[in-house]
């Protein structure tokens, strides 16, 4: 029998270890007072959203416009549920690996599709990611890293926002090089839940798409052609980088002009006036400028077609990062990481990496 390794010791530094005490995430009230605060600003339609996404049923009828008081406190938190400040300047610069994050989102998509998960599902996986890779850094030499965090971010999205959540151990779908162990993938979990300080409930642009949609038409409810589109460009937004400059609401204030715009001529002063108490007109102006040029790069589309053609990251058939099979050594083998080959082929590598 070979041997296994704790994966997870390896991202960790001798003092961050401690992670995973109780005293470290559990006392005090703090774990409480974070849920209630959190629980406070979840937008009240996303579950229901994503069960109207097959687009038979009338969406519209789904959604709940918040309330002005109600969209204040959100803007007023939205920036707790970002990544650092200087997470897009390191994507740029490459100090951050993006084809990593690609590749992450790719398999993120690809796990969605094979269990139905909801729009909101995906957005809340990788603004976990995005929001850990920026307040930790994996290491570099090992390329199992960035899976093994989108996996754990999968799952905790999947927990937040379904109602029927496959066990962590199932999302892992496909010709995966890298199997992980549940006792690994939850230890996992709890390291992004500590680091993102419990705040999973994030606010969104699905949080403000509805009432944007609504006060920019003139206080019509939005179709469900138009939510739809709102949703297909939102998630476009998030699986590249350049929009990770702008806030959650200027976001759904851009698509919501940009999908509103579509079928009619929209006043830009006019529309923008009756949300300049939520966003910037100028950070709002210049997030539509950059959804029409990808949206001119994608090429034109029928905006009612539930295929819509949105730009966004191109799925890719691969589900994780490629690597090698490789065994480990551990006082603990049910912590391990198991490592295996879907083809067990003998001609497989395997290497052994210490702690």
């Amino acid at each position: 029998m070979a041997p296994s390794f704790d994966c997870l010791s390896s991202l960790l530094c001798a003092e961050d270890n401690s992670i995973f005490d109780d005293n470290d995430f559990v006392g005090g009230g703090s774990v409480e007072t974070l849920e209630e605060e959190e629980v406070t600003w979840y937008p009240r339609f996303h579950r229901n959203l994503n069960q109207g996404l097959d687009f038979g049923g009338n969406i519209t009828e789904l959604l709940s416009l918040q309330s002005e008081e109600c969209l204040n406190l959100m803007v007023e938190k939205e920036s707790h549920h970002l990544p650092g400040s200087d997470y897009l300047n390191r994507l740029r610069s490459g100090d951050l690996d993006s084809g990593a994050r690609k590749e992450a989102i790719d398999w993120i998509q690809k796990v969605k599709e094979h269990f139905g998960f909801g729009p909101l599902c995906e957005y809340l996986s990788i603004n976990y990611m995005d929001r850990f890779l920026s307040a930790y850094e994996l290491p570099k030499d090992r390329a199992w890293t960035t899976q093994f965090l989108a996996l754990a971010c999968l799952s905790l999205a999947a927990k937040t926002d379904e109602t029927q959540v496959p066990m962590p151990i199932d999302l892992q779908i496909g010709e995966s090089e890298f199997v992980f162990e549940a006792k690994t993938i939850q230890r996992m979990e709890l390291m992004v839940l500590t680091t993102l300080r419990w705040r999973m409930q994030s606010i969104t642009p699905f949080s403000f798409i509805d009432y944007f949609l609504c006060k920019i038409n003139d206080d019509q409810s939005p179709t469900s052609d138009s939510i739809s589109r709102s949703i297909q460009l939102i998630l476009s937004t998030i699986r590249g980088i350049d929009f990770l400059e702008f806030k959650p609401s200027e976001v759904a204030a851009a698509v919501a002009l940009f999908v509103v715009g579509e079928t009619k001529t929209v006043q830009t002063d006019k529309a923008i006036s009756v949300l300049i108490q939520l966003v910037e007109k100028e950070r709002v102006l210049k997030c539509v400028k950059m959804l029409q040029e990808l949206s001119s790069k994608n090429g034109n589309a029928d905006y009612t077609s539930a295929s819509v053609s949105v730009p966004c990251v191109p799925q890719s058939p691969i589900g994780v990062l490629d690597a090698v099979c490789f065994s480990f050594k551990s006082d603990d083998s049910n912590d391990g990481f198991c490592a295996s080959s879907t083809h067990n082929s003998p001609n497989a590598k395997k290497r052994k990496l210490n702690k």
